[in-house]
């Protein structure tokens, strides 16, 4: 059974830092691309980050510099480090196995987290 299962969220207030970390097991982990994931209130499910096989790592351009997707193979763990936290960040971030990836972007996903709540306020 393949389960993901995110850590690491809460409130931080506006510019501060988070690290996210997920735990994956049922699958050959280092043999998968992972994504990240968020979903703020009333909006849809938007793309924040993925990393491939070999570490090469993919960010839609309203993320990049702020945010660093990392693993470590040995422990089944994919992580998000968030800096420069913004209100606008707030929302429950998934960690998520892609279906297919082209040029880096995952164009769906076989399998979610339940989430983890991220909230940016002062």
């Amino acid at each position: 059974e393949v389960q993901l299962v995110e850590s690491g969220g809460g409130l931080v207030q506006p510019g501060g830092s988070l690290r996210l970390s997920c735990a994956a097991s049922g699958f050959t982990f280092s043999a998968s691309s992972m994504s990240w994931v968020r979903q703020a209130p009333g909006k849809g499910l938007e793309w924040v980050s993925s990393i491939g096989t070999a570490g090469r790592t993919y960010y839609p351009n309203s993320m990049k510099g702020r945010l660093t997707i990392s693993r470590d193979n040995a422990k089944n763990t994919v992580y998000l480090q968030m800096n420069s936290l913004r209100p606008e960040d707030t929302a429950t971030y998934y960690c998520a196995k892609p279906s297919t990836v082209v040029l880096g972007r995952p164009l769906g996903y076989d399998y979610r987290g339940q989430g983890t709540q991220v909230t940016v306020s002062s």
